[in-house]
Parts: C-alpha cells; structure tokens; sequence
C-alpha cells in the first residue's frame, strides 16, 4: 500500500467517516457515485470495487458486463455538505476490467492515457477553465421560458446580483474541498456567473470541474434555485462557455514562452496551437457535445465561430492572452469554443492530443487574425477561413472522419459517442417546436 492510501485509511479512521462515495463519469460526462463503508477500503484499493458496467451509459455490453471501480487515493476528500454526525469522505476512481487493465469505455483512462503519452515526451498539461453558468427559479420546462433570479450584468456588485450569496456560499464549499478558485463573478447575462479555476494538472482539473458542477447545483438546490450548465438556456443573450487556458511545461519551466516572440510564445507553443486549430473542427462534437451547444456557437458575439488564432482578440476561436512580463508562466492559449456541458475528461484529452500531433509534425501556425470577427459587415469572401460545425450533426460528420479522435478516445467511446449522438440528433430534428408553432400555425 502506498502512502496516499495509507494517509485515508489513517483519515477516516481519525475523523469518524461512516461512508466513503466512490465518484466517475460515464463517457457523457453524468457523474456517477457507488458508496463503501471506510472498513471496504482496503480492499477497494488492493482489488477495486466490482459492479455492473452495462447499466452505465457507454460503459459495456450485457455480455461483458461487470467492470471495476479503483479508487485514487490521491482525490480523497471530505464532503463539506455531510451531516456533522456521518462524515463522508469522496474520491475518483479509475474504471478496470476485471482483469485489472484499463477500461476502453472510462473517460478518466483516457483522459490519463493522454496526459502519460505526453509526459513520455517530457511535457505535463496545465489548464485553466473559466466555468458559465445560469441560475433559474425551476428546472421545470413546463414553466415556460426559464426564469432569472436577477437583471444584473457583467461584474455588477448591486442589490440586482441576488445570487452572489450562492456564489459565496460556493466558493467556500469549492475551497474546503482544496479546488483552487482564481477569480468569480457575475457574467453578462441576467443570473449568469462565472468561476475560474486555478491552474493545475488536467486529470486533477477534469476531476475539479465535475465537482465545481456538483457543488453549484447543490448550492443552489439547497436554496430553492436550481443551476444549469446547458450553453444556451435563454434567447436573446449569450450562452455559457468554458473558456479553457493551456499551457505545458517542461522540467518545471513554461514550454509555451519566448521573450524574443512576439506573441511571446515558443515554437513549442506555436506547434502546439497550430495542432489545436488544425483538428479543432474534429473535436467539436466531444467539446460541444448537445444539440443546444450549437445555439451558443451561432451567436452573434462571444462564441468563436472561425477557426482562427489572434493576441487579445476574443472573436478567435484561440486567443494568445497577454502575459505578465515578470512571470513566464502565465504565457498560455485560450481555447474558446468549450462549452459547461461537455465531458472534461474527452474534451481536455483531445485538445492535447491535437496540441501534440502539431509538435509531432511540426504543424506551422497559420496568420493571426487582425480583425473582429464579430463585426456581421465584415467581408470574408475568398478568406478561406473554415468556421466550426453548425450543428451536432454536422460536428458528427465531421469527427466520423478523424483519425485522431479515435484514437485519443479509442473504438469503445469513439463509436458508442457517435451512436449515441446520431441518435439524440434524429430525436432532436423530428420535433416540432414551440418556435414553428408560434411562427407558423397561426399563418398556414
């Protein structure tokens, strides 16, 4: 046993925990909870915890049914919201086979399996999401359109911002589950917020961001709200995003600077951004998974629709923030098309992947963009700028073709995800809409 698992058997014996969940994600990204008492986890740890995949979405066929969930000790943390009197613990775990390997269907393997290829090249991935999301009275669409707690707006600090109680009350529950928390604040649409994540490794960052989603809506439940991380709930002002900051290091320096460039960015850096937009088309379908995803894309403002790089300029789809000269490490790309709802396990493992194919095959990094996007009189005739998929079925078609989203996310997640997708498009294109309805009945 090594140190870290020694470190929780000794925890929950001295704090009195009575129940110790064991957390994943199916390969959509729903997080999924199996439950121990503190006296399996020995066990939990030398031989897993054993149960049906099949019942899971994406995980395994009846015939191959059982799986085993293998707790890391290393994510071991103390649920804040537990009742005083039954102290629960929480921790990740890796999906196996029976056997012991990898499961082809867990999100985190690969996700994992990403991040060591890159690693054996010398580079450890960092991100930095910036998480939207909305707060409403009900989740109950037969409400009608959703219903704001507020009419505030960007960094507004007034009586309008009703939810920032929530927001507090998350933050504190994010910090005393050890989750760094960079900035928060209200975002420009009624009832919308945003929370920025520290800095960290991706894997710990993936686990993060599905524990950021389950404490906002808990928050928010506990107070008679609810909280969605859907792209785009309302008409008429911009969706949710998860604007996500990367970088690599390299021997514990920051392999994305160069004083000399003028951006300010390697070679390295340059390869790496070159990949992302060469296979960023590939990749939509995993980073903006819903049907909904492509409401936001089809803004007007804010969502990225062309695939282009730019300093400073936040119309591109990847934006080279300004760096503080006396710390190279904040030299980093943005990647701006992610939305809340994606699986950040998939999404953060296929940035890298195309991030280091570009490295592999020394990508070259086209022209920056000079222009706001945004701007609907702008000409782009004859540009040649490729714009992101429309649609999830257009995102499908696209990602069918890609090399290298099968083999980051392997057969398994690759086919399942787009059964899975196809069908939820089919459903999604044979409804009639309260839109046609008020458009069209009334007239034909």
């Amino acid at each position: 046993m090594d140190r870290q698992q020694d470190y929780v058997l000794r925890t929950s014996e001295e704090r009195g925990v009575r129940l110790v969940r064991l957390w994943f994600t199916d390969v959509l990204g729903q997080l999924k909870s199996v439950a121990i008492s503190p006296a399996e986890l020995e066990d939990a740890f030398s031989e897993g915890v054993e149960f049906d995949g099949s019942a899971i979405d994406g995980f395994s066929r009846v015939n191959e049914a059982d799986v085993l969930a293998r707790p890391d000790a290393a994510t071991f943390e103390l649920l804040p919201w537990a009742d005083a009197s039954e102290p629960t613990a929480r921790m990740f775990c890796d999906i196996e086979t029976v056997g012991g390997l990898p499961f082809d269907g867990d999100p985190r393997q690969v996700l994992r399996r990403t991040v060591n290829a890159a690693r054996e090249q010398g580079y450890e991935f960092m991100t930095a999401p910036e998480v939207e999301f909305f707060y409403f009275e009900s989740d109950d669409p037969a409400d009608g359109r959703p219903q704001p707690l507020d009419q505030a707006s960007y960094f507004d600090l007034t009586t309008l911002d009703v939810a920032s109680g929530l927001r507090r009350s998350t933050l504190h529950m994010l910090e005393a589950m050890g989750i760094g928390v960079e900035y928060s604040f209200h975002e420009d649409s009624p009832s919308q917020h945003e929370i920025d994540l520290r800095y960290t490794e991706a894997l710990e960052m993936a686990d993060n961001v599905m524990t950021l989603r389950l404490v906002v809506k808990r928050i928010a439940m506990a107070h008679g709200a609810y909280a969605t991380f859907i792209p785009k709930p309302l008409n008429g002002v911009q969706g949710s995003g998860m604007h996500t900051h990367m970088s690599l290091f390299r021997e514990g320096a920051n392999a994305f600077h160069d004083a000399d460039d003028g951006a300010g960015v390697s070679g390295v850096g340059r390869h790496f951004m070159a990949g992302v937009l060469a296979h960023a088309r590939e990749i939509t379908a995993v980073a903006n998974q819903l049907v909904n995803s492509y409401k936001r894309l089809g803004e007007a403002s804010e969502a990225p629709q062309h695939v282009v790089w730019a300093r400073n300029n936040r119309s591109a789809l990847v934006r080279v923030p300004r760096h503080r000269r006396a710390k190279p490490e904040s030299t980093r790309i943005e990647y701006r098309a992610l939305d809340p709802a994606c699986n950040p396990y998939l999404a953060f493992a296929l940035l890298l992947a195309a991030g280091m194919r570009g490295i592999e095959h020394r990508y070259e990094l086209p022209d920056e963009t000079t222009h706001n996007l945004f701007d609907p009189s702008l000409d782009r005739t004859g540009s040649g700028v490729e714009l992101l998929p429309r649609s999830l079925d257009e995102a499908l078609d696209v990602m069918e073709k890609s090399q290298l989203v099968r083999d980051t996310l392997g057969e398994h997640i690759f086919e399942w995800f787009l059964r899975n997708k196809r069908a939820e498009w089919d459903s999604y294109r044979t409804q009639v809409t309260p839109w046609e309805l008020e458009r069209y009945l009334p007239r034909w």
